[in-house]
């Protein structure tokens, strides 16, 4: 490290006294900040103007792109109202991507994206005004990776026009091809597989060596518990740079350093924990603390230190995440012990070839990262602790000058005990100085452990304000989300991408509850405040993290000082003191209950909740305190630091003898309005009751749940093809109160037993069901809806038929349909039939796997199957339903636990009775045939990873397997055998997995380490001693035996895509009728 860099560290690290030339006199580093987290686009839409939809996802009336930098100005006095001295927002360089409303998919680093802007208002206009107000502007930036559409001055792969609609891909997306000079082949939009003529040009998929300066990582399968996690790919839209290169990481320092430049107070670097410790040390900290200490970026920031924070994913509850230091938080906040080579001349990685799956190890920079992860250690400070009852001068020689989001914390916030545990456990002495952390209870991406993590913070008010009380009191910078004031969207998933509407997640559009405005005259001080904003600002909460912030501001060692447990006795009980040239603040914390202090500082203290005076003279100072999330803040009058005595005023949490109770807000209605869409259904005056105008009328119902938007499609299909429009099939009439109806186009074919529907909003979907004609489809969530009953009821006006003596030609089916006989309408078909009087015209199908409580077509009472007449009906097993048939179980009944069969084991076209299955279909209906091999089209993949792995030979127990959706709740699967392959299939587009020899899930090493694929994989298991097992990609087998197919045909899984008929083995091989390998 250069002399140089040794004075940017202590520019940000040394605890600077305030002069004359400082912007905010009274905060002298980013410890005295607290922090509010800002999703941009979902935040406040200032300029409707600039709202857009993104190119995937389904988000009638609200435009994934609808908040803006002009929002964002007109609400900063209401996040200074809640007290909030600094704004994070999410990354603003222009993004592409089919969700990229976040921005996290950069397409050029070097310019902001259009979409948040508006005529006069950019990028400078909100550092400029957060300034006016005494706030502060961090930046959300991203080093790890680009978008999957290139990158403007990397690889170019597209012009982007402005002027066109940014909705449409089509409009505003041109691709820059060969004939142009660029790189993608000149038919690329007639290219089936658009993704991978994209990426091959960033990761060297398909063997050719597009990417000949190696700007990208070209690994793709990593482990995000080891060290390939720096250059693995994390994600199918976010292609990772290679950080090591020097092109690339100046590059990018460039970008962002005019930024700094313009005035940034601070960095927040997403997916840091995907990038070297070592790189950090070698590249980007130096650089960007150089560029914050250029003359016109400090004036810019009134002189004030510049902050920089990473992210360092650790969903682990322990302090070292999976017992790695390298992959760690707190290893991030130390520099190198060691010097290491490093390449600074970004031709040496002109003459390395790295195709897909190379790591490139021969390069000097990526031998020295991982001689680096080798060399790993664990050092201590004491820099957050004190000494006695005595603050000492922190000692920063060894800090990386890079700070962290507090995981550790984070992880354990599922209550304030939690996170109070893993403090105790010595945590903070392996940070470089832990009071420079950020710390947060959920975020846009995690919440934490068990809380669930996959969605917004779910636990109780009191729960919540308790944490708060503990985060705005122990070391660390607090930060809260957007909403979580008025626990906005509390419960619901924080991100599923484009399968769920925007406005059923944690990152849901929240301007309409800030609607309004308030007089602010200073941070939590206002008055005036109207509109939805007053209702909001009023909220218990919001009351709390008010006057948290108040209290905060108001003790300098709440911000900034050293603390102890020592002779703190009581419920989360601590003491802090900060000194300094002109400060010396020592106080005394316990939240919900009292506590003895004990070796203490002699005088006279104040409490800041109640305003309690207390005079010590032994040492001791006994507390009382009761109330979750209640606290007492006793601060001891000094010389320099005289107590602020009680700040605030007593609210629901914080109180001196009651609650000030509280209530949520009653707002006006409109706070989760949606905007003026075209696309959206038009309502009736009046709701119509969902009724038929003729009694044989084809036509369906559906009643919408609330993870439903307002629009609602309905797409249908039989063996033959579509009945509706293409996927997502065609808009449903609204009938009014949240139900809907989808008349059957007359051109229609006849109704028979293979029809199936799906209801969806273009996003939300429901699963696979079988047609019921005039059925009402109805349930609690998506995974619950099916048919629940039959509409019979007559419109005003409407009649049974006449006969008439000159009938159409090609009438409509019958409600009660003409007998017919039980057939099948291609050999393939997985159907099953029931002969029997005991359900009358109306049976439904339950189906499960045996030994588990899987369902297999809608939960219990199943799916309405089709009524043939005479007694008889035919079910067509859910395309959904996957796995071996033989593990299959059945139950027919009658809608209810009135009147259904025993638990039946399931044969494929088996004809039951009451009594259990007594023989099977065999006959082809009319039109019906087995499927000709003929040249059908190659199917697109269905989606879905499958795995095959090779364990090791002494592994010789039941294999088992652990799988798990990202930032989701995992299950035990069986793995498929498949000769010497253990074989797991998911529906996902990133396999989390683990392999276990038995069943015994108790976290020993009789297992593989954490896995992550992306792709289909075939791996070979190996383990060492008692170290888990690790694995290495092999060459997956290749299978064009027709004979095998045939040996597997009868557990085979049928699926029609594009109106053709494909066979998925149990190994996840899918073959066309001929036996042909598809796949």
């Amino acid at each position: 490290m250069t002399k140089r860099f040794f004075g940017i560290l202590a520019a940000c690290f040394m605890f600077m006294t305030a002069t004359a030339a400082t912007m905010f006199p009274s905060r002298t580093d980013f410890r005295d900040e607290s922090i509010y987290f800002v999703m941009t686009t979902r935040f406040y839409d200032g300029d409707a103007t600039n709202n857009t939809h993104c190119w995937d996802g389904n988000n009638p009336g609200d435009p994934a792109w609808r908040g803006d930098f002009k929002g964002l100005i007109e609400k900063m006095d209401y996040i200074k109202a809640l007290g909030f001295t600094a704004i994070w927002i999410t990354p603003i360089v222009e993004n592409a991507s089919g969700y990229d409303y976040h921005g996290y998919h950069a397409h050029d680093f070097s310019k902001v994206d259009h979409r948040y802007e508006s005529e006069g208002v950019g990028f400078q206009q909100v550092i400029d005004e957060a300034h006016k107000r005494g706030m502060k502007i961090i930046l959300d930036i991203v080093l790890n990776h680009t978008g999957n559409f290139g990158e403007a001055n990397l690889c170019k792969m597209f012009t982007r026009d402005w002027t066109k609609d940014q909705s449409d891909i089509n409009e505003c997306m041109v691709p820059y091809t060969q004939k142009d000079g660029g790189k993608l082949p000149d038919n690329y939009l007639s290219l089936p597989d658009q993704y991978g003529a994209r990426l091959t040009l960033m990761k060297n998929t398909g063997g050719k060596n597009n990417d000949t300066h190696n700007y990208w990582h070209h690994f793709g399968h990593g482990n995000w518990d080891n060290p390939t996690r720096w250059w693995m790919q994390i994600a199918g839209d976010c292609v990772d740079l290679n950080t090591e290169h020097p092109y690339v990481y100046n590059y990018l320092i460039e970008c962002y350093s005019k930024f700094i430049k313009m005035g940034v107070d601070g960095f927040r670097i997403d997916t840091g924990g995907h990038i070297p410790r070592l790189t950090f040390n070698q590249a980007f900290i130096p650089a960007f603390h150089a560029a914050a200490e250029s003359a016109e970026a400090k004036n810019k920031r009134g002189n004030m230190p510049f902050y920089m924070f990473a992210e360092v994913c650790a969903r682990y509850t322990g302090i070292w995440y999976r017992e790695q230091p390298n992959l760690s938080p707190l290893y991030y906040t130390w520099k190198e012990n060691k010097t290491y080579a490093w390449d600074s001349n970004p031709a040496s990685w002109d003459n390395i070839v790295a195709m897909e799956g190379d790591n490139c190890n021969t390069h000097t920079n990526h031998k020295s990262v991982q001689q680096s992860a080798s060399d790993a250690s664990k050092p201590t400070s004491q820099n957050a602790f004190l000494n006695g009852n005595t603050y000492h001068t922190p000692d920063y020689s060894k800090a990386s000058g890079l700070n962290v989001i507090d995981f550790t914390m984070h992880h354990n916030f599922r209550s304030a005990s939690e996170a109070w545990n893993i403090a105790q456990k010595g945590n903070d002495q392996y940070y470089n100085d832990a009071t420079w952390n950020v710390v947060y209870v959920d975020s846009h991406d995690y919440a934490p452990n068990g809380a669930p993590e996959d969605k917004r913070f779910s636990g109780d008010e009191s729960t919540l304000a308790e944490n708060w009380s503990l985060m705005f009191t122990h070391r660390g910078v607090p930060c809260i989300y957007y909403g979580s004031e008025i626990q906005f969207k509390k419960g619901c998933v924080i991100d599923n991408g484009p399968n769920t509407s925007l406005i059923n997640t944690g990152r849901a559009y929240f301007g309409g509850y800030i609607k309004g405005s308030a007089n602010v005259t200073d941070f939590a001080t206002y008055t005036n405040a109207t509109g939805n904003m007053a209702a909001t600002l009023n909220h218990p909460l919001a009351k709390h993290v008010q006057r948290l912030n108040l209290i905060r501001q108001a003790v300098p060692a709440l911000r900034k000082g050293q603390y102890s447990m020592e002779g703190c006795n009581g419920s989360f009980a601590f003491k802090r003191r900060y000194t300094d040239a002109t400060t010396d603040s020592y106080a005394l914390v316990c939240i919900s209950g009292g506590a003895t202090f004990t070796g203490i500082e002699n005088g006279t203290y104040v409490d800041c909740v109640t305003g309690d005076k207390k005079t010590v003279s032994n040492g001791t100072l006994s507390v009382s305190c009761s109330g979750k999330g209640n606290m007492r803040v006793y601060v001891l009058n000094t010389t320099k630091t005289p107590a602020p005595g009680k700040v605030g005023v007593d609210g629901k949490y914080l109180y001196q003898s009651s609650s000030a109770g509280g209530s949520t807000p009653n707002w006006d209605g409109t706070q989760e309005e949606l905007t003026d869409d075209p696309t959206l259904p038009d309502e009736p005056e009046e709701a119509i009751e969902p009724c038929l105008t003729s009694a044989d009328q084809r036509t369906v119902f559906f009643t919408r749940s609330s993870d439903f938007n307002k629009k609602i499609n309905c797409y249908i299909w039989n063996s033959k093809g579509t009945v509706t429009n293409g996927w997502p099939g065609t808009t449903a009439t609204s009938l009014g109160n949240g139900k809907y109806r989808f008349d059957i186009p007359a051109s229609a074919p006849a109704i028979d037993g293979t029809w199936m529907i799906i209801w969806n909003d273009g996003g939300t979907q429901t699963k696979d069901l079988a047609f019921t004609n005039q059925g009402m489809y109805s349930g609690s969530d998506k995974n619950n809806i099916q048919c629940s009953s039959k509409v019979t009821a007559l419109c005003e006006g409407g009649e049974i038929p006449n006969p008439d003596p000159d009938p159409d030609p090609d009438p409509d089916p019958d409600p009660e349909p003409t007998p017919s006989e039980m057939c099948l309408e291609s050999a393939d078909e997985r159907s099953v039939f029931f002969q029997g009087s005991e359900f009358g015209s109306s049976a439904c199908v339950y189906m499960w796997i045996k030994g588990t409580e899987t369902a297999l077509a809608g939960a219990w009472p199943g799916t309405a199957a089709t009524h043939l007449g005479d007694g008889k009906f035919k079910f067509v097993v859910p395309a959904s339903a996957t796995g071996d048939s033989s593990t299959w179980m059945i139950i027919w009944n009658n809608g209810s636990d009135q009147k259904k069969t025993a638990d039946l084991a399931f044969t494929m076209h088996g004809l039951y009775n009451f009594n259990g299955c007594n023989g099977t279909v065999t006959a082809l209906c009319e039109g019906g045939e087995t499927p000709n091999p003929g040249d059908d089209p190659k199917p697109e993949d269905p989606k879905g990873i499958t795995v095959k792995a090779k364990v090791p030979a002494h592994w010789t127990n039941t294999i088992t397997a652990w799988v798990w959706p990202t930032g989701g709740d995992g299950r035990e699967v069986t793995p498929t055998k498949d000769g010497e392959w253990y074989v797991v299939t998911e529906n996902t587009d990133a396999l989390n997995i683990i392999f276990k020899n038995g069943a015994n899930w108790n976290g020993d090493s009789n297992q593989t380490e954490d896995m992550t694929f992306t792709t289909n994989t075939c791996i070979q298991l190996s383990q060492s001693g008692n170290a888990k097992a690790t694995y290495t990609v092999v060459d997956c087998p290749t299978a064009t035996d027709v004979e095998d197919v045939e040996v597997q045909k009868p557990v085979a899984r049928k699926v029609l895509i594009n109106q053709s008929l494909y066979l998925v083995m149990p190994n996840g091989d899918m073959y066309d009728v001929s036996g042909r390998l598809i796949r």
